[in-house]
């Protein structure tokens, strides 16, 4: 079931949405060569908690085998859903990282791939070609347009560079819950798939690769990198669908101001 948001639901969601991102500027500042993925974590928990928030990703999941941490934190070949640890981040590495919380009954879900250090040019034109598409498929977010318009956006832009658009894993709805309907894909075909309406809220999030779009999943159960080894970029923002022009909640201004590990690009959120 879709449900469309009050404005007074709107409200409530631009302040879960501004301070996932604030979360993720006050991560950035620690992204660099040497440090643990565990200590991000930490470090977001506490932001998150400081803030009367909740970490929404911590527990997540099925009683089996819940998410036991607060940031996904995936590296190079890793998609998604990395858990952070003992691992130490090195010169080069590019770092996704996925934060969710929950403040006051409503959800915010945003991430950004970092580059730890320095690294090349290839692979700085894979996260500027997936930061933009990004922008791209929030353009299509406006009233009487279709989930497909996103999802084409987004490949449209990917594959004329040559990269992988992953299939498997979607964008989603977003509000008084962390998931909801719709599914938003990143790849489709133009006027296809749900009709978007004013007051949806939607976690647009491409997932794109240096290589195939296939993927598989670690037996920790959730972390999931490509298949075939390549490089994998994720960028998220939670936007309201608007008559004209989609409404973007969350920014990367934190991250802009606070980290020196910003993709450059000539769109900005």
């Amino acid at each position: 079931m879709i449900r469309l948001k009050s404005e007074s639901e709107i409200d409530k969601m631009r302040v879960a949405a501004r301070l996932v991102s604030r979360t993720l500027g006050e991560v950035s500042k620690y992204i660099e060569p040497g440090i643990e993925t565990g200590k991000l974590d930490i470090l977001a928990e506490e932001f998150i908690r400081k803030h009367n928030a909740r970490p929404a990703f911590k527990g997540y999941g099925d009683r089996s085998n819940p998410f036991p941490a607060t940031l996904c934190i995936s590296v190079n070949d890793e998609v998604v859903h990395g858990i952070p640890g003992s691992r130490v981040l090195n010169e080069g590495d590019i770092v996704s990282v996925d934060c969710g919380i929950e403040k006051d009954g409503y959800f915010g879900d945003h991430a950004y791939t970092f580059i730890c250090g320095d690294t090349t040019d290839e692979i700085k034109h894979l996260l500027k070609t997936s930061l933009e598409s990004l922008y791209k498929g929030i353009e299509q977010a406006v009233h009487g347009n279709k989930t497909g318009d996103i999802g084409f956006a987004v490949q449209h832009h990917c594959e004329k560079e040559r990269f992988g658009v992953v299939r498997d894993l979607v964008g989603h709805g977003i509000g008084r819950d962390l998931h909801e309907d719709p599914a938003v894909p990143n790849y489709g075909k133009q006027g296809r798939g749900h009709r978007l309406r004013s007051g949806m809220g939607l976690a647009i999030e491409p997932m794109i690769t240096m290589g195939s779009w296939k993927i598989k999943t670690d037996p920790d159960g959730w972390t999931i990198r490509t298949y075939d080894g390549s490089m994998a970029a994720h960028f998220e923002h939670d936007v309201i669908v608007r008559e004209g022009e989609a409404e973007i909640l969350s920014t990367f201004d934190y991250i802009a101001e606070l980290s020196k590990n910003q993709i450059q690009t000539q769109y900005h959120g």
